[in-house]
């Protein structure tokens, strides 16, 4: 039996005989389920769903693989990023989550879009035990209308979601119980061994970052926001820079907070939500995510006061990666068709915890597709375990563990549409200025979002500027509500020496990570590096 209206379905072709399977149903019949079923449920003050992801509250990206057969062996960027799977291992696999899932009373199925772009977009399918996971699905997944529900027809790809079980880890191939196992030729992906929500949403974009490129669309790990004029601009950068805070201006519509494709007529958002950090959130600092937390969000794996329901969320006991799941409406000024034009800019984020880079400086095409090849920030205390010292962190296109294909797929993709469309390209520091983690300040948001406000309006196209003499970027010396010592981050260390020293250890690490991550690039692109 099917629950959801008189949108009937039948997953018996799929092996699945489970008597009551819930399609697409309401966020509230999904609340209802959720609480009178799943451990550690609750509703917030503000109306969000609160869940536990149970002990994984991350990714686990060592668990990842993808089947290798003859159709697509030969593209894949085969490594720690995308390990080989024999076929016959993802059948093990995916029998054990079938048989499991036949084991419960009920299923949820969502059925929805990825991909704004009607012409590109993918149909999805997800079947989970968990109602919370539908829930984030429901979020996550682009919504269809009830008439596009009724003639879904057959999903492109569908989604086995069966992570409460574990995975058999004495099956060949398998490391752990947690097994998160793809298979482009069969259109399917299986989970088994986490409940992370965030495990259905990267591997999903995954599957984009696959079929995208073979039609000539650029996937993007990145936001998009859209002025008042229709300029794009797109926001690339590792978590923890600032990517989904910063595409949050009131100042501008948002198209995505975190995936997007590049097709020859602009962009469109393959998400219909986001999935937002909420540690340490504020609505002084965050006002336009603080107030997207209401009824049919998913918080997970935040603290709450037992008696006022209220989140704390500066409470990181459970994990550091807490998060919040919401429709992309949720945002006051998002752009209700998540398509833009060909983008008018482009910014790298990174949170450089040494304090070397500028706040902002401005690249040449050479330049940018060398640091989008090597994707830098760095990972300070806190957000991971045993992370107790800033560590230099590179990671290619910005999103390596989502890359399919070799990072200089992406790289001429992009190369090839900045060039087209005179894309301009920007670093901007949203990490430590006057010294590193330990003696410097953490540079402000308000001048970060002064940055963006004097490119966006085109301020820092013609202003006076020097070279970074290790970098060679340029670097601006004016900018409008930011202090002029601050945008030549030498002039803010109290020991220029140190800074010299710290620059040249910097350039080392970029230089070291290029000659792996870059080894396809042009001549051209390896002389954009640092020099030392």
């Amino acid at each position: 039996m099917s629950e959801g209206g008189d949108l009937t379905l039948d997953l018996t072709h799929l092996g699945l005989n489970v008597s009551t399977i819930f399609r697409n149903p309401a966020p509230a019949k999904l609340y209802e389920e959720a609480l009178a079923h799943e451990r550690g449920t609750a509703i917030a003050a503000s109306g969000a769903l609160i869940a536990l992801s149970g002990p994984k509250t991350g990714r686990s990206p060592r668990d990842k693989r993808i089947t290798e057969h003859p159709d697509s062996g030969d593209d894949i960027w085969w490594g720690s990023v995308n390990i080989r799977m024999p076929q016959s291992v993802f059948e093990v696999n995916k029998e054990r989550a079938v048989d499991y899932l036949n084991t419960l009373e009920r299923l949820f199925v969502i059925d929805g879009y990825a991909g704004w772009d009607p012409d590109y977009r993918l149909k999805i399918r997800v079947i989970c035990e968990r109602a919370y996971h539908a829930l984030f699905m429901h979020n996550m997944l682009v919504r269809p209308s009830r008439d596009e529900l009724r003639d879904f027809g057959e999903p492109d790809f569908v989604l086995y979601n069966a992570g409460r079980f574990p995975a058999n880890s004495q099956t060949t191939g398998v490391t752990s119980k947690t097994a998160i196992d793809l298979s482009f030729e069969q259109r399917e992906m299986v989970l088994l061994g986490t409940e992370y929500a965030g495990e259905m949403k990267k591997g999903l974009f995954t599957v984009m970052n696959y079929l995208m490129p073979k039609r000539g669309v650029l996937s993007m790990h990145c936001s998009a926001t859209e002025g008042e004029d229709g300029d794009v601009t797109l926001f690339f950068g590792l978590s923890g820079t600032g990517k989904t805070t910063l595409s949050a201006d009131p100042n501008r519509s948002l198209i995505g907070d975190d995936e997007h494709c590049w097709t020859d007529r602009g962009i469109f958002n393959i998400e219909g939500g986001c999935y937002a950090k909420v540690i340490d959130l504020s609505p002084e600092q965050e006002p336009e995510i603080h107030d997207a937390i209401r009824f049919g969000t998913v918080l997970e794996n935040v603290v709450y006061d037992e008696a006022t329901r209220e989140v704390d969320f500066n409470d990181n006991s459970i994990t550091n990666n807490t998060r919040a799941s919401y429709p992309i409406e949720f945002v006051r000024n998002h752009k209700p068709i998540a398509l833009g034009a060909h983008p008018s800019n482009i910014i790298f984020l990174t949170c450089d915890a040494f304090g070397i880079l500028p706040p902002v400086s401005k690249l040449t095409p050479a330049q940018a597709m060398y640091h989008f090849i090597n994707g830098y920030t760095a990972k300070i205390p806190g957000t991971e375990v045993g992370i107790e010292e800033p560590k230099a962190t590179f990671s290619a296109g910005f999103g390596a563990p989502f890359l399919v294909w070799p990072p200089a797929k992406y790289a001429e993709l992009l190369s090839r549409k900045m060039a087209r469309h005179q894309t301009k390209a920007w670093l901007v520091n949203t990490g430590w200025s006057g010294g590193d983690y330990n003696t410097g300040r953490r540079i402000p948001l308000r001048h970060t979002r002064a940055i963006l406000d004097a490119i966006h309006g085109g301020t820092l196209d013609n202003v006076p500027s020097r070279e970074d003499p290790i970098f060679g970027m340029a670097v601006p010396t004016t900018c409008p509500k930011v202090p002029s010592e601050l945008l030549w981050p030498r002039n803010a260390w109290q020991d220029p020496t140190a800074y010299d020293r710290g620059a040249k250890a910097l350039a080392a690490r970029f230089q070291e990570n290029f000659e792996s991550a870059g080894h396809d690039a042009s001549s051209e692109i390896a002389s954009a590096g640092p020099k030392t």
